[in-house]
């Protein structure tokens, strides 16, 4: 007979996991201590941030060097005109998009009407809409030669411009109402998403207490998403900060028409500088007066329990009339653009290939796909060294290496070109003294000073999308990879990266379509005979030609439609607990 084993002896037992337990613990302290030892990812952050910053820092430099007097004939005759007319852009668009969007936002998310769930789709479409196509647009449409002045000529039998009166769209009010058509967009997503999760227990004490629908709009619901607001109008100030090819085409003096006027047209690159350090203090102003109106505001809900939105239907001809009401911003930055580009891109397709549609189309596709797989690169960087070394360095920095989208993109073309010229100045000098040879434009006029700034323009765009991604992963993952004995780059390449692909993808389409429109800095900084969809639709416009660039300019709108419904989709998608609203 077989004998039988011991039983097995609970303290031996108790002392292997004991063992275990304290294994794993000398592992994982090990992994923290070379956590902190390791500099190598300090180093990376303080290397891009120093790229990031490099244009604002020469613009500085620049404003600040001698110049011969050329302050005080700026301060004299261009800044107080330009600077008169950007604060009167930026607060009329800040106005009307600010009502919109936050009106138009109310009501889709609290009311049930027809065509609510198509309505809400759509309020987002002018979003892929670049302002400068969207002035052009109604320039064609509203000029003097253009066919709505010739109908009305036609129907009052007048003969000249005096016989009649017709509000002039090459005007500052013109310009607000087209940017605020395109912009709108930021303040509504914004206000959307701060009505969707707000609490509807909060909403409903405020009509128990006698407040009418409205009432409760005003005292509660709106209070609470100031931040929101707050945030998704500073983004539509910056973009009509930012914008060159509108404000060009419409007649407005802003300073970035300024920077591009004085450095290119009057050859002045001191006074540009200067110019552009006078944005810088508005980008500054932006950035603190929306911090201001987020204040400390913040709410947080007491209970785990999030119930549906009660909407309030809307029935008859007010329910139409609510969806008229909200179509409206809709038909002005969408439906009018769009229909003047597919009439011209009909008409004049054949025109357009031949002018050079193709080879901008490609310059435009390897451009943007270069910018985002860099952005995101770097992103990717930046991220994972404030989950990998957070310090006090790493924390601050990488805010500081995303206020590259707050930069207009006339100042970056010209913070990047001066350091990069000098820089070609210096190789091509060795060179030449050294073996006889030249190098020429190594760096200035090419790709990669285009490529590096819009790369320090939109990081903040891809970096968020990132940051959000690497959130959603435990860091009980990282713990476990680094205690089987992974470092800390293969863990992000086996472990991270493989469930970051969405995220990497989203803000890989973020930064592409950005780069596909971003007009400004491709007009500065591209090399000679190198033509972007951008760049060949601003130079169509310039001729007045604009017609055989129509087809152009829908591909551009076309390419932004997927990345705009995307982010509907993410903002308005649902609440927690919830279905879609």
């Amino acid at each position: 007979m077989a004998s039988l084993a011991p039983p097995p002896n609970p303290d031996t037992r108790q002392a292997s996991v004991t063992r275990t337990v304290h294994s794993i613990a000398r592992r994982l302290r090990r992994w923290r201590n070379k956590r902190r030892a390791s500099p190598g990812w300090t180093i990376a952050v303080a290397l891009i941030l120093a790229v990031m910053l490099l244009p604002v820092i020469t613009i500085l430099v620049l404003a600040i060097s001698p110049s011969a007097g050329v302050w005080q004939h700026l301060v004299s005759t261009v800044l107080p005109g330009a600077m008169w007319t950007t604060a009167l852009l930026l607060l009329g668009v800040g106005v009307l998009t600010l009502v919109v969007g936050t009106g138009t936002a109310w009501l889709v998310t609290m009311h049930r009407f027809p065509g609510r769930a198509i309505v809400d789709r759509l309020l987002v479409m002018p979003l892929a809409m670049p302002t400068y196509i969207v002035a052009y647009c109604y320039v064609e449409l509203l000029d003097y030669a253009g066919p709505v002045q010739a109908a009305v000529r036609s129907l009052s039998g007048a003969t000249g411009p005096r016989d009649y009166w017709f509000p002039d769209v090459r005007s500052l009010p013109g310009a607000i109402l087209v940017f605020s058509a395109v912009l709108y967009p930021y303040v509504y997503l914004s206000a959307r998403a701060s009505f969707v999760q707000q609490s509807v227990c909060a909403l409903e004490v405020a009509r128990t207490l006698g407040r009418t629908p409205l009432g409760a709009f005003w005292s509660v619901a709106l209070p609470l998403a100031r931040p929101a607001l707050a945030a998704g109008m500073a983004l539509a100030l910056m973009e009509s900060l930012n914008d060159l090819g509108a404000v060009q085409h419409l007649g407005v003096e802003t300073l970035s028409a300024s920077v591009y006027a004085t450095w290119l047209q009057r050859s002045s690159l001191a006074g540009a500088a200067q110019i552009a350090t006078a944005m810088l203090m508005f980008v500054v102003l932006l950035l603190a007066a929306e911090r201001l109106a987020r204040g400390q505001a913040s709410s947080q809900h007491t209970t785990g329990r999030y119930r549906s939105i009660p909407f309030q239907d809307i029935e008859g001809w007010r329910g139409y009339a609510a969806a008229g009401l909200c179509l409206l911003p809709f038909i002005v930055g969408f439906v009018v653009p769009a229909s003047v580009l597919m009439g011209h891109a009909i008409r004049h397709h054949r025109e357009a290939i031949a002018g050079g549609f193709w080879l901008a189309a490609a310059n435009s596709l390897f451009l943007a796909a270069l910018v985002a797989i860099v952005a995101v690169l770097l992103a990717l960087i930046l991220a994972y060294a404030t989950r990998t070394a957070a310090n006090s360095f790493t924390r601050p920095a990488i805010r500081l290496a995303g206020i590259g989208y707050a930069i207009p993109g006339t100042v970056l073309a010209l913070g990047l070109l001066v350091p990069l010229a000098a820089l070609d100045n210096a190789v091509d000098a060795v060179l030449r003294s050294s073996i006889g040879m030249s190098s020429g434009l190594m760096l200035s006029g090419t790709v990669f000073a285009l490529t590096l700034a819009m790369v320090t323009r939109f990081i903040a765009v891809a970096l968020g999308s990132v940051e959000a991604g690497l959130e959603r992963i435990s860091p009980n993952l990282d713990a476990a990879a680094r205690a089987l004995g992974e470092t800390a780059v293969s863990t992000l390449v086996r472990v991270h990266i493989p469930i970051l692909l969405p995220a990497l993808g989203a803000a890989a389409l973020l930064v592409f379509v950005d780069a596909m429109k971003e007009l400004p800095a491709t007009l500065l900084l591209r090399p000679f005979n190198f033509e972007t969809l951008a760049t060949h639709i601003y130079g169509f416009a310039a001729l007045e030609q604009f017609e055989q660039a129509a087809l152009g300019a829908l591909t551009i709108v076309a390419a932004g439609l997927v990345p705009v419904l995307l982010l509907h989709k993410a903002v308005a998608g649902g609440r927690a607990g919830g279905g879609t609203h």
